[in-house]
């Protein structure tokens, strides 16, 4: 039997690393001295409870923890429980205790941590973006669903464009795919002119030939650059001064 597609491997090779696990977050440990900054890494949904393995577990998810470890940071991959639409509230609460717990790690500098979130996870970041905690370095998004497709019935607090406004000067890296689904690339539209409105630091990394779910799907030079792109953003807001 063919391999489902979520099991296709990341397209920027990067050196393995073999987590250390504590459901539901897995920890990538960066070779280095001292509590390192993190990013945590928020997978997309909803995914039915019955996918297998979880999506902590894809090979993409693997790649983007190895790869912040090799950038010298903390890389966690976290589970969270968004089955259906409905979910966003408890997945929410469930990344917020993640978060936390991650951040008492004492190789964690709990004081710079980046989130980062994928595709449809992308409306959890409303809360953050609405009140920006001092610990968050940076925000960051990929490929991202912005606001509910018609006929999905979501808490409208998981809005982000509507938040956006209040983020203040929170480093926000946003990576665009050229060849979106339509309605997401309205979303992120929408969201795009909301936080240009609103004086926010949004830093853009276009993947023009890129599709959703391109760091899985589309092995191209292209791809890689941005990952790269938007990593070096990222961990560089986390090491700020």
């Amino acid at each position: 039997m063919a391999e489902p597609t979520y099991m296709s491997p990341f397209v920027l090779p990067v050196a393995p690393i073999e987590p250390e696990s504590r459901d539901p977050i897995d920890l990538y440990l960066p070779g280095a001295d001292g509590p390192r900054p993190a990013i945590v890494f928020v997978h997309g949904g909803p995914i039915p409870p019955e996918m297998r393995p979880s999506p902590r577990h894809w090979p993409v998810f693997r790649g983007y923890g190895a790869l912040a470890a090799s950038r010298g940071v903390v890389g966690a991959v976290v589970d969270h429980p968004l089955r259906t639409p409905a979910d966003y509230p408890v997945a929410a609460e469930a990344i917020d205790a993640a978060i936390e717990a991650i951040r008492a790690d004492p190789r964690v500098d709990g004081e710079r941590v980046a989130v980062w979130y994928f595709s449809g996870g992308g409306m959890l970041s409303a809360a953050l973006l609405r009140g920006p905690a001092a610990w968050l370095r940076c925000l960051a998004l990929s490929y991202p669903l912005l606001e509910p497709f018609p006929g999905m019935e979501v808490d409208p607090a998981f809005r982000p464009a509507g938040a956006v406004a209040s983020a203040g000067d929170l480093p926000i890296v946003l990576t665009r795919a050229g060849r979106e689904h339509p309605f997401i690339a309205g979303t992120v539209a929408a969201f795009v002119a909301a936080a240009e409105a609103a004086g926010a630091d949004l830093r853009i990394v276009d993947t023009p030939n890129g599709q959703h779910s391109f760091d899985l799907l589309d092995d191209t030079d292209e791809s890689r650059t941005a990952i790269d792109a938007a990593i070096t953003a990222v961990v560089a807001r986390l090491t700020d001064a």
